[in-house]
Formats: structure tokens, C-alpha cells, sequence
């Protein structure tokens, strides 16, 4: 049997274009397929009967299809993780700088209670006051009025209390 001509491939570009859409439902999509059925194609030196080159690359480009579902399935999901962590992110930074300090010395950096009350030389009880605080504001910032069940409860004030003082 002949070896497949990369040369020929050029013929059924189109072919493999639409079909890879029709897979996809992208335009996008099915370029990077028709594109990656070909890398995959060419890696190697392939027989094909004479006639058939197109049923062979329809096939190839059903099997990548199939294989980068596959591949997509197994691998956890990251856009909306990305987003969300950077949503938290901006939150915290938009906290007052006592809170913000709280939140990032025991959430963030992973100091107990008591190493953030050295470290930013207030009581415990204060750290304390502050994460709820603060947790709470990222919470209303992060979910807005579509809150989570179990949730803190609203109307928790930004503001400092009677314990709020070092």
C-alpha cells in the first residue's frame, strides 16, 4: 500500500474543516482540530489505500476529537477556579487595612490566631473579631446578594467595635 502524500492532505482541508465544525461547533475549535489531526497524521508515515485518504483523515479527525474530549474530561476544570480565586483576591484587597491584614496573615499565610496577634501586635480576641469582619465583607463582595445557605449573617458593619481596640 502507498503511503499517505503530505502533499495530498491540501485537498481535503475544506472537508475536514467543516466536518471538524460540525464536531466542535466552533469555528475556533475545529481549526485547532483539522490542525492537530494533521500534526498527528504527518508525525508519522501512514498507508492508506489508494481512494481513501479522505475516510482515513475523517476518521483521524473523529478519533482527536475523541481524544482531546477525553483528555478535557479527565483534567479538572480551571477557568472558573482562576476567576473565582482572583475575584477573593481583589476582595481582600479592597478591605480596610486592619482587616486586610488579619485575613491575609491567618487565611493567606496560614498563621494561627495567636502568631497574627504578634505579628500585628494586637489581642487575639481582636484577630478574632477582625477575620469574621472581614470574611464576612469578602463574602458580600464575592457572592453579592445571591448569598450561599449557611452564610454569615448580613449587616455585619466594616466598622471597628469595643473590641476592636489593641
Amino acid at each position: 500500500m502507498p503511503t499517505l502524500d503530505p502533499r495530498d492532505l491540501t485537498r481535503h482541508v475544506d472537508r475536514l474543516y467543516r466536518a471538524a465544525w460540525a464536531l466542535c461547533g466552533s469555528r475556533h475549535d475545529a481549526e485547532d482540530l483539522v490542525q492537530e489531526t494533521f500534526a498527528r497524521v504527518l508525525a508519522r508515515p501512514r498507508s492508506v489505500r489508494p481512494g481513501y485518504e479522505l475516510a482515513y483523515l475523517l476518521q483521524a479527525l473523529r478519533n482527536t476529537f475523541i481524544s482531546s474530549r477525553r483528555g478535557a474530561a479527565r483534567r479538572p476544570p480551571t477557568n472558573g477556579v482562576l476567576d473565582e480565586v482572583q475575584e477573593v483576591y481583589a476582595a481582600i484587597a479592597a478591605l480596610p487595612d486592619d482587616f486586610r491584614a488579619a485575613i491575609v496573615a491567618v487565611d493567606v499565610m496560614g498563621l494561627s490566631y495567636a502568631e497574627a496577634s504578634k505579628a500585628l501586635g494586637v489581642k487575639e480576641a481582636t484577630i478574632t473579631t477582625r477575620l469574621f469582619r472581614a470574611r464576612s465583607a469578602v463574602e458580600r463582595d464575592v457572592l453579592g446578594d445571591g448569598r450561599r445557605e449557611g452564610s454569615a449573617p448580613s449587616g455585619v458593619s466594616a466598622g471597628g467595635g469595643p473590641d476592636e481596640q489593641s
